[in-house]
């Protein structure tokens, strides 16, 4: 099959090599266009235009698919299968019609569950048990298209937002591996969504900030969606703390939401709405991640201290 691939982030590269490896004839890569990053702002590519490149693919980086330039390119490839894996941005319907074979998405969620920008926080910042990954036509809806398969797995407790994007982009590949062996038989298989669906929200501020007012639980989950980033945050002592690794406490101690209830080296035992968290791994402002041990042996007063918004 001939195939244009559109997509930007880590995750998006693990379908771009199922592609690659699979012998499949990618005729065009779409990406975002270069960002600038870092305290220089220096253009940056993509993850999916630096594989790309190394591949040897032609990659294109308009900056929408809404104007006829961009429509005229995409119809000049001829290709067979529109392959979308977090590309970014929205297909037009004029663009959804192009390829004969149609568009597929590999989606970072079961859907109708977590539509949506931020699939894969968001499971874990709900502290779902089991997610996966879903392989669907697409539509001019958001993530509403028709399932062809999905694949699930299991979300540990403990699993952080990184870890879990790399075992998703990991199941995407093989999803989409298994797309194109159905598709190179013929047989297809389509069904609409049914039930409830929830939505993915981009990750915003308001989301990292860790207030302690919620029960351990839910902290412990917004600590470790966000890990390792954008990070989970919060203040002490009037400075910015980043939190990046907890678990829930069993010390059966109580206090204030926020209050620190202990510093051990183990662990920076702080209140929450309901029980208390462990924190293992925290960053001061202006320093390095640290182990509680370090963050312990920094703090000046180590008693009447408080987390606060």
């Amino acid at each position: 099959m001939k195939i244009v691939f559109m997509g930007t982030p880590e995750f998006a590269c693990a379908a771009l090599q199922a592609l690659i490896e699979d012998g499949q004839e990618v005729a065009l890569v779409l990406t975002q266009p270069d960002k600038p990053k870092g305290r220089s702002y220096a253009l940056t590519p993509s993850p999916v235009k630096l594989l790309a490149q190394s591949a040897g693919l032609r990659v294109e980086t308009p900056s929408t698919l809404r104007t006829p330039e961009a429509e005229e390119l995409l119809r000049s490839v001829n290709a067979d299968l529109f392959v979308v894996a977090a590309y970014g941005k929205i297909l037009p319907a004029s663009v959804l019609q192009i390829p004969p074979m149609g568009c597929v998405n590999v989606h970072a969620s079961l859907l109708p569950a977590w539509r949506g920008a931020a699939p894969i926080q968001r499971a874990v910042l709900n502290g779902d048990r089991v997610g996966g990954v879903t392989m669907m036509y697409m539509d001019e809806g958001l993530d509403t298209g028709d399932i062809i398969l999905q694949r699930s797995m299991e979300i540990p407790s403990e699993m952080t937002g990184g870890e879990y994007h790399d075992a998703l982009a990991s199941l995407g590949g093989e999803a989409l591996r298994e797309f194109l062996r159905l598709a190179e038989s013929g047989t297809i298989p389509r069904k609409p969504q049914e039930g409830e669906f929830t939505y993915a929200a981009k990750i915003e501020k308001a989301d990292q900030l860790v207030t302690f007012r919620e029960t351990a639980e839910q902290t412990h989950n917004r600590i470790r969606a966000m890990a390792p980033a954008p990070s989970a945050y919060s203040f002490l002592n009037g400075k910015r703390v980043k939190l990046h690794a907890s678990r829930i406490g069993d010390s059966g101690r109580k206090g204030e939401p926020g209050e620190i209830l202990s510093a051990g080296k183990d662990g920076i035992e702080v209140a929450c709405g309901e029980g208390s968290v462990l924190l293992t791994v925290l960053q001061p402002e202006g320093k390095g991640k640290m182990d509680a041990n370090s963050f312990r042996n920094g703090l000046q007063n180590k008693g009447g201290l408080c987390f606060h918004e």
